[in-house]
């Protein structure tokens, strides 16, 4: 771990510090982060502090070792309008889109920048317990008793909080047991919280489906995101062409190469510009 790299993890970590508004704050919803290293870190000391613990912060604040600038691209400035949306007026939705079409990015971006943003990445492992724990570690709050306590305790900081939003990314994964607890934090938050919902398309075909099969929660679910589900497109021609831009392609044979090549998916035009730009790198 560099100096330099060193320097900008600082930075981020002091950005997120001052979005969740106090050191122990940025703590308690940081994984295996405590006050007092996050404390060391922002005052320069940091000779106590390991490689892995520097990795460990920097994956979670949003740093990448490799300069990667951002464009708002047709899905990524569909997903921000949304998200604005969602926090300004205490809307529920649920955003659907094919994977690498800028959701994530948009939802990262716009968690760092507002306050009261709470972006829980689902997994297929969670249960109830699980989500209620990673629930109150984004809103600062120990997990501590049953999972009646952990749903009361998220309830009771999301009520006092100004404009909050959850974003449950990913939510194609969660279980019938946990996506239940959508309903429960709609009904004792409306109109108070917005919530986002966050997937591929399979999400919608699996909520349809529910609601036509008469499955238990399912129309409540589909009922409280507006029976609708917004989608959000991938990215066109005009897209990769911009990004490749930002990120020093400018050649435009390499450009059409790299849009036909990724397909729409962002993550695949990030990978071939790295892979070009280190090819590029490796012949001078």
């Amino acid at each position: 771990m560099t100096l330099k790299e060193k320097q900008s993890i600082k930075a981020l970590l002091a950005e997120y510090v001052e979005q969740k508004g106090s050191q122990n704050k940025a703590a308690r919803s940081l994984n295996e982060v405590s006050a007092a290293t996050i404390s060391q870190i922002l005052s320069g000391n940091w000779d106590l502090i390991s490689d892995d613990m520097w990795r460990n912060v920097a994956h979670q604040v949003g740093y990448e070792r490799r300069s990667w600038n951002i464009v708002p691209t047709r899905g990524y400035t569909k997903m921000t309008q949304i998200l604005t949306d969602a926090q300004d007026n205490a809307l529920v939705m649920a955003v659907v889109g094919d994977a690498g079409c800028g959701k994530t990015e948009a939802i990262k971006t716009y968690t760092a920048a507002n306050r009261n943003v709470y972006h829980l990445c689902c997994s297929e492992y969670w249960n109830r317990k699980h989500f209620l724990t990673e629930l109150l570690r984004s809103l600062g709050i120990e997990a501590t008793g049953t999972v009646t306590d952990m749903m009361f305790d998220a309830i009771q900081a999301l009520k006092k909080k100004d404009a909050p939003l959850v974003i449950l990314d990913e939510a194609d994964k969660l279980s019938d047991q946990v996506l239940y607890f959508f309903i429960s934090i709609y009904n004792q938050l409306e109109d108070h919280c917005g919530i986002l919902l966050c997937a591929t398309d399979y999400l919608e075909k699996r909520i349809k489906r529910g609601v036509r099969n008469s499955r238990k929660g399912y129309r409540e679910i589909y009922s409280r995101v507006g029976r609708k589900f917004i989608g959000l497109p991938l990215a066109n021609t005009k897209d990769v062409a911009a990004i490749c831009a930002v990120n020093g392609v400018t050649d435009k044979g390499d450009i059409a190469r790299i849009a036909e090549e990724a397909d729409g998916d962002l993550r695949r035009v990030k990978r071939l510009v790295w892979s070009l730009k280190t090819q590029e790198q490796e012949e001078a």
